[in-house]
């Protein structure tokens, strides 16, 4: 779901990017709470579907937190992947789609201020792009993160939010189901989702084949 790492005026560009963000909307507007890598010419697979192990049997993960009062982010570190990343608030591009964090500023991860703020009720939508024609960027590894790990949230009222990942998810693009992505996993806990691409880049659509969707929930809170 993220349009190509590095801005352009291509009107095939904006016209895919407008397509896959509208599918996300349309989950957001319809579940109460795609940034799609497309780059010129052949690429290799930057992100797979290996990693995503869904939530194996035997983890033990901790119980759910009351949720917070709502708060803007502005910061989101997942330790085991070494992501320390400032977030910023995205809203509706003139199409009506999710405007995407800046391709300047892909170490950057967006959040939909629209919906609700990470720690709230709800499920917290965050995005991040997978890399650029010349780098990774800042979800480049998420797909390797596992369930148990923990995501931490600074908030704009001086707490963290710290969550903890209890699923992950890669979800084909042909086959992709806005529910189980975007949905609330269990009501009245506050959740997380953490989304990128995944699968491996389809030269033909010019796109990536799927996306990459970890979720997590609220565990804890300190100051």
């Amino acid at each position: 779901m993220f349009e190509s790492d590095r801005e352009r005026s291509s009107g095939t560009g904006r016209l895919m990017m407008g397509v896959a963000w509208a599918l996300l909307l349309l989950g957001l507007w319809l579940w109460g709470r795609e940034v799609t890598d497309i780059r010129p010419g052949t690429s290799a697979p930057t992100t797979g579907d290996v990693a995503a192990v869904g939530r194996p049997q035997g983890v033990e993960l901790p119980p759910a937190a009351q949720p917070l009062s709502n708060a803007r982010p502005q910061r989101v570190d997942i330790p085991s992947l070494g992501v320390r990343a400032p977030v910023v608030a995205r809203g509706l591009d003139p199409q009506g789609a999710i405007d995407p964090p800046p391709y300047s500023n892909a170490g950057a991860v967006g959040w939909y201020g629209a919906g609700a703020g990470p720690g709230a009720e709800g499920a917290a939508l965050l995005v991040g792009h997978v890399d650029t024609e010349t780098r990774p960027a800042v979800f480049y590894h998420l797909s390797e993160v596992r369930p148990g790990a923990t995501v931490r949230v600074i908030r704009d009222d001086g707490t963290v939010a710290e969550f903890t990942v209890d699923d992950v998810q890669v979800f084909a693009r042909d086959r992709f189901d806005a529910q189980k992505a975007y949905g609330v996993r269990q009501s009245g806990r506050a959740e997380l989702r953490l989304i990128t691409c995944g699968g491996t880049f389809d030269g033909a659509r010019r796109g990536y084949t799927a996306n990459v969707v970890v979720s997590a929930y609220l565990t804890g809170t300190r100051a």
